[in-house]
């Protein structure tokens, strides 16, 4: 997710490479990173974080706690600190960089084509103008939503984990396809552009779901069959469990 930032930051000139600074352990990737975007790389994140107004952390949860010592050095510079790790909240993220402006965001995977959604949530000392450039950031890699920090575990279930449930179901798409004797690339093709399409025409629009489902289901017709199927199968309440799930998880990572 960090290098998806970077490349769309570079790509849009919101930032140069010589203003992007990353503290990575692993000399391979340190350097892919270099040769790739040209950006600064450091093995020690204080090397990095050394004069930086804006700070992601874009570690996993669960190794946070090795790196709050070095955010810890450099908070009294009162940095813009962007977190994009799931399940840690604000109060966490604040007591490691105390009187910091803090922004938590959640943003997802479509973000490394530029299609991605992140929601961001301020913390107790960010201003207008910190939200204005964190948002100018997320929006390099998609849309981006305010939403209050208590629902940011719902938009992990959601919008964080959704493209893992949508590729399940592009999947199911195909096989569906291959069942009924398709070749499996022309499946992979058909259900890839029928989800796609659908999507757009969707947020075009601004039509809701239902209506869209009605006007493609005639009575007595092939889409209305296989759509009794799929309430059969629980597959709706199946999607709305999943996201249940996914929160629930969140808030687990966010307490341990």
């Amino acid at each position: 997710m960090a290098e998806a930032l970077i490349s769309r930051l570079l790509s849009r000139g919101t930032y140069t490479a010589g203003e992007i600074a990353v503290g990575e352990p692993t000399a391979a990737r340190r350097q892919f990173l270099l040769e790739t975007y040209g950006v600064t790389t450091c093995d020690r994140n204080l090397e990095a974080l050394a004069g930086a107004d804006t700070i992601l952390v874009a570690v996993k949860p669960q190794i946070f706690t090795h790196i709050t010592a070095d955010l810890a050095a450099i908070a009294a510079a009162r940095p813009l600190v962007l977190s994009i790790m799931a399940g840690v909240p604000l109060t966490t993220l604040e007591a490691a960089v105390p009187q910091c402006p803090v922004v938590r965001a959640m943003p997802n995977t479509p973000a490394t084509v530029g299609a991605g959604m992140t929601a961001i949530a301020p913390g107790q000392h960010v201003t207008a103008d910190h939200m204005q450039q964190a948002e100018a950031i997320f929006a390099a890699v998609g849309a981006v939503v305010t939403v209050p920090e208590p629902l940011m575990d719902a938009v992990t279930g959601l919008s964080g984990s959704g493209p893992g449930y949508v590729a399940v179901m592009i999947e199911a798409l195909i096989d569906g396809g291959v069942a009924v004797g398709l070749p499996r690339a022309t499946a992979q093709t058909l259900a890839i552009q029928t989800v796609l399409g659908t999507a757009t025409l969707l947020q075009t629009t601004d039509l809701h779901p239902a209506v869209l489902k009605d006007r493609v289901t005639s009575p007595g017709g092939t889409t209305i069959a296989g759509i009794a199927q799929l309430e059969a199968a629980g597959v709706r309440s199946a999607l709305i469990e999943a996201v249940k799930a996914a929160c629930q998880r969140s808030q687990q990572l966010g307490a341990s």
